[in-house]
């Protein structure tokens, strides 16, 4: 997969984005497929918006805390997420390689009235443009690309030099086998069978490697748990399955 990534210049692995083409029209229905993605969302926002604001110097509880900001979302799918960054004052703009996913995207945030910037492309293009954001944002999408260490090369290489970037993945461990395949999957049926390939999953050790690669220092790390009483994600010390960080250029984020 690797060396097929490379020869095509792009790290988008072809099963993964028909695996979410086909589910498009869910994006904004929050009792369908995407639930989960939908009840997941308040708790990433607040760590990307808290996590901007102490390194850009902004108070969280602005209304539009993210004006004058350029931010990238990468695998923005249907825009769940852009949405409320754009809404906080950033200029968005999100990258998705499913057609679908971008022509959902576009016309829920006409209807919303948001001015989102939605591009049917990939991370790599964006960087070869000449491109470069305040916030890169990586969401979910690391455990579906081809080639880890060239995607987050390029994410990083998206970054302007006194910006910051935010991924969230899923950790490689026993116990994220049971949870986000087994349970997520088969049990709770939370997700489409077939989502997420536990070998694909990557350990907070790699993707901090990766990142520091590309002269990155790793800021705040966070884990992400489900408290089945509440019924909400929220953020925690337990990173074995869920997880979230980021990272700036010479001094943590």
């Amino acid at each position: 997969m690797a060396a097929a990534a490379e020869r095509s210049g792009t790290t988008i692995d072809p099963a993964e984005v028909a695996r979410f083409d086909a589910l498009a029209r869910d994006w904004w229905d929050p009792k369908g497929p995407m639930a989960v993605l939908h009840k997941f969302n308040p708790v990433r926002l607040a760590f990307v918006r808290d996590e901007v604001c102490a390194h850009f110097g902004r108070d969280p509880g602005q209304m539009r805390t993210l004006a004058q900001l350029s931010l990238v979302d990468i695998g923005c799918g249907g825009g769940v997420l852009c949405e409320p960054l754009a809404r906080l004052g950033a200029t968005v703009t999100g990258l998705d390689p499913a057609p679908a996913n971008i022509a959902v995207a576009r016309a829920h945030a006409e209807k919303s009235g948001l001015a989102i910037d939605y591009r049917e492309e990939t991370i790599e293009a964006v960087v070869e443009s000449g491109r470069r954001f305040d916030i890169v944002l990586a969401m979910e999408v690391v455990e579906h690309v081809a080639d880890v260490d060239a995607f987050v090369a390029s994410c990083c290489a998206a970054v302007k030099p006194d910006g910051l970037i935010v991924m969230a993945t899923i950790n490689r461990t026993l116990k994220s086998y049971a949870l986000a395949i087994v349970g997520a999957e088969y049990v709770l049926r939370w997700l489409p069978k077939g989502t997420h390939d536990w070998e694909k999953f990557v350990t907070p050790a790699e993707l901090s490697a990766a990142i520091e690669t590309s002269g990155f220092t790793i800021g705040a790390r966070t884990g992400v748990v489900f408290n089945p009483l509440t019924g909400r994600w929220g953020a925690a010390r337990d990173m074995d399955v869920n997880y979230m960080l980021a990272a700036s250029r010479g001094v943590p984020a």
